[in-house]
């Protein structure tokens, strides 16, 4: 399936001396394409509308009835960075576009210190819910933890979190490997579970690779020590999986990354594609630049992250966490046509 993207960022006037003249610009690369994401649907803002609030890493599917479900990250900009996401919030809507808070996970429930991105999703065989999310556990490292299967989103228990994906033990006393792992984008394809997932690497952030028959149990694809994909082109700073939208015959892999001239380039990231055939070897459609980000920048970020793209009938709809002019990151909708546009010819 070939369907064309393109976002013309425009900056505000005053910006930092470091930020100017280094955020990239994608309309060169891309050619004379039609904007899909400068028009969008507002979610949800986080609960304090000033710099450092953000709602965030929404992860969407739509039940067998037709429902839309989100789980999102909430994050307050007072706690030590790291430890700034208080909540995983379950919400609802009939149409994708009106939600509403229907449960809500707090990390002194688990507890936990802090959450990043959940991943929310429907067993395709007991057609229950399945909750996944990450944080440093039990005072270790970040880990990826699963709770309970639910009948449906709005009744997981905090209390049966546990650990499904975490650091595992060096083969020899010098190997490198990744200290911590977070942020998992799941599905089930190709007869088993696939979950893609940061993994923390000499301080830089890269994408594995695990697999399950069960949900339950992970195991590496390949290396354990290999990435899937490197730190390079736009993306040097770091590479991070974000969402996976199957196409029929292949995956559009949707990444997202940073460049280490960018300003603040932990917080200020992109997404670009590439297409997997198999779900581990990926290859990169945007490798000039990012594809995608922020159309509402702020002074200090043209963020554009985190986001999940799925199919409702015959669109592909797509939520994410985007920077907004006033320093918040807040969920937006897009809506990205596959029909052509009919014309009416006249006949003499």
């Amino acid at each position: 399936m070939v369907f064309s993207l393109l976002l013309i960022l425009s900056l505000p006037a005053e910006i930092p001396q470091n930020f100017a003249g280094i955020t990239p610009g994608v309309a060169e690369v891309f050619g004379n394409i039609p904007s899909h994401f400068e028009e969008y649907d507002l979610i949800l803002q986080p609960d304090t509308l000033e710099a450092g609030w953000w709602a965030g890493a929404p992860s969407v599917y739509r039940d067998d009835a037709g429902v839309f479900w989100m789980a999102c990250r909430m994050r307050n900009a007072t706690d030590a960075r790291g430890t700034r996401g208080y909540e995983i919030r379950i919400l609802k809507s009939e149409d994708g576009i009106q939600f509403e808070k229907v449960h809500s996970i707090k990390r002194e429930e688990v507890p936990i210190p802090g959450f990043e991105r959940p991943a929310l999703l429907q067993d395709p065989q007991s057609r229950a819910a399945k909750l996944y999310a990450c944080g440093p556990w039990r005072g270790g490292p970040w880990s990826i933890i699963k709770f309970d299967d639910a009948p449906a989103p709005d009744q997981f228990k905090a209390s049966t979190a546990r650990v499904v994906i975490a650091p595992f033990e060096k083969s020899y006393e010098h190997d490198i490997i990744p200290v911590e792992y977070k942020d998992p984008v799941i599905l089930h394809a190709e007869g088993a579970w696939h979950c893609h997932v940061i993994g923390y690497l000499r301080k830089n952030e890269r994408i594995y690779h695990f697999t399950s028959q069960d949900g339950e149990h992970w195991e590496p694809v390949g290396s354990p020590y290999e990435s899937v994909m490197e730190l390079q082109h736009w993306h040097d700073f770091f590479v991070r999986p974000a969402s996976v939208l199957p196409l029929g015959v292949g995956y559009l892999f949707i990444y997202e990354g940073a460049s280490v001239n960018w300003y603040e380039p932990v917080y200020n990231i992109g997404t670009g594609l590439g297409f997997s055939f198999d779900l581990h070897h990926i290859q990169d459609l945007t490798v000039e630049s990012p594809l995608i980000l922020s159309s509402t920048p702020s002074k200090t970020a043209h963020t554009w992250r985190y986001s999940d793209w799925l199919w409702v009938d015959e669109e592909i709809w797509v939520y994410a966490e985007v920077a907004a002019e006033s320093g918040i990151h807040e969920i937006r909708r897009y809506s990205l046509s596959t029909r052509e546009k009919e014309t009416k010819r006249e006949h003499p």
